[in-house]
Protein backbone atom coordinates (compact mmCIF):
# COMPACT_ATOMS: atom_id res chain seq x y z
CA UNK A 1 0.00 0.00 0.00
CA UNK A 2 1.10 3.61 -0.83
CA UNK A 3 2.59 5.62 1.71
CA UNK A 4 0.26 8.56 2.51
CA UNK A 5 2.00 11.86 2.58
CA UNK A 6 0.71 14.13 4.69
CA UNK A 7 2.25 17.46 4.10
CA UNK A 8 2.22 18.07 8.01
CA UNK A 9 3.20 21.57 7.98
CA UNK A 10 -0.05 23.00 5.92
CA UNK A 11 -3.71 22.72 6.40
CA UNK A 12 -5.41 24.46 3.18
CA UNK A 13 -8.33 23.95 5.13
CA UNK A 14 -8.22 26.83 7.43
CA UNK A 15 -8.32 29.10 3.76
CA UNK A 16 -11.34 29.31 1.38
CA UNK A 17 -10.48 26.39 -1.72
CA UNK A 18 -8.52 27.84 -4.21
CA UNK A 19 -11.14 26.97 -6.87
CA UNK A 20 -15.25 27.86 -7.07
CA UNK A 21 -17.74 25.46 -8.42
CA UNK A 22 -17.88 25.35 -12.03
CA UNK A 23 -14.51 26.71 -12.49
CA UNK A 24 -12.97 25.99 -15.64
CA UNK A 25 -9.07 24.27 -14.74
CA UNK A 26 -5.95 22.71 -16.25
CA UNK A 27 -3.99 19.54 -14.56
CA UNK A 28 -0.86 20.37 -14.55
CA UNK A 29 0.75 16.89 -14.30
CA UNK A 30 -0.70 13.40 -15.60
CA UNK A 31 -2.52 11.23 -12.76
CA UNK A 32 -2.79 7.57 -13.21
CA UNK A 33 -5.34 5.10 -11.85
CA UNK A 34 -4.10 3.95 -8.27
CA UNK A 35 -6.75 1.29 -8.17
CA UNK A 36 -9.84 3.47 -6.98
CA UNK A 37 -11.33 5.04 -10.32
CA UNK A 38 -13.83 1.75 -11.58
CA UNK A 39 -13.70 0.02 -14.62
CA UNK A 40 -9.54 1.48 -15.72
CA UNK A 41 -6.70 -0.99 -15.05
CA UNK A 42 -4.29 0.09 -12.36
CA UNK A 43 -1.77 2.62 -14.12
CA UNK A 44 -4.24 3.70 -16.82
CA UNK A 45 -3.74 7.28 -17.82
CA UNK A 46 -7.03 9.14 -16.39
CA UNK A 47 -5.78 12.38 -17.19
CA UNK A 48 -2.97 13.88 -19.21
CA UNK A 49 -0.94 17.24 -18.40
CA UNK A 50 -2.73 20.32 -19.95
CA UNK A 51 -6.31 18.51 -19.79
CA UNK A 52 -9.24 20.80 -19.20
CA UNK A 53 -12.48 20.12 -17.13
CA UNK A 54 -14.46 21.61 -14.82
CA UNK A 55 -14.89 21.76 -10.64
CA UNK A 56 -18.22 19.70 -10.02
CA UNK A 57 -18.00 19.02 -5.86
CA UNK A 58 -15.18 20.34 -3.24
CA UNK A 59 -14.50 18.23 -0.93
CA UNK A 60 -11.66 17.61 2.16
CA UNK A 61 -9.27 14.91 2.90
CA UNK A 62 -7.78 14.02 6.46
CA UNK A 63 -9.26 17.43 7.77
CA UNK A 64 -6.32 18.95 5.59
CA UNK A 65 -6.56 19.43 2.03
CA UNK A 66 -9.18 20.10 -0.41
CA UNK A 67 -9.87 17.87 -3.41
CA UNK A 68 -12.13 18.93 -6.30
CA UNK A 69 -13.51 16.74 -8.01
CA UNK A 70 -13.49 17.35 -11.93
CA UNK A 71 -14.96 16.86 -15.06
CA UNK A 72 -12.76 16.50 -17.68
CA UNK A 73 -15.37 16.19 -20.65
CA UNK A 74 -13.25 15.63 -23.47
CA UNK A 75 -12.30 11.99 -21.82
CA UNK A 76 -15.45 11.40 -19.79
CA UNK A 77 -13.11 11.02 -16.39
CA UNK A 78 -14.35 12.57 -13.31
CA UNK A 79 -11.26 12.52 -10.90
CA UNK A 80 -10.46 14.04 -7.41
CA UNK A 81 -7.47 16.14 -7.45
CA UNK A 82 -5.38 18.44 -5.32
CA UNK A 83 -5.22 22.32 -5.49
CA UNK A 84 -1.72 22.00 -6.25
CA UNK A 85 -2.22 19.93 -9.28
CA UNK A 86 -4.46 21.85 -10.98
CA UNK A 87 -4.41 26.06 -11.94
CA UNK A 88 -7.04 27.98 -13.86
CA UNK A 89 -7.40 27.57 -17.71
CA UNK A 90 -6.57 31.11 -18.28
CA UNK A 91 -3.55 31.24 -16.22
CA UNK A 92 -0.36 31.05 -17.76
CA UNK A 93 1.75 27.66 -16.83
CA UNK A 94 3.34 27.27 -13.27
CA UNK A 95 7.18 26.68 -13.31
CA UNK A 96 7.46 24.51 -10.21
CA UNK A 97 7.50 20.37 -10.36
CA UNK A 98 4.63 18.80 -8.76
CA UNK A 99 5.61 15.61 -6.84
CA UNK A 100 3.18 13.12 -5.61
Amino acid sequence: MAKISRDSDIVEITADPIFDYGAKVKSIKTVRNDGTYAGKDIGEVLVKKGDIGYVTSIGTFLQQFYIYAVDFVDTGHRVGMRGKELEAANEPARSEEVTA
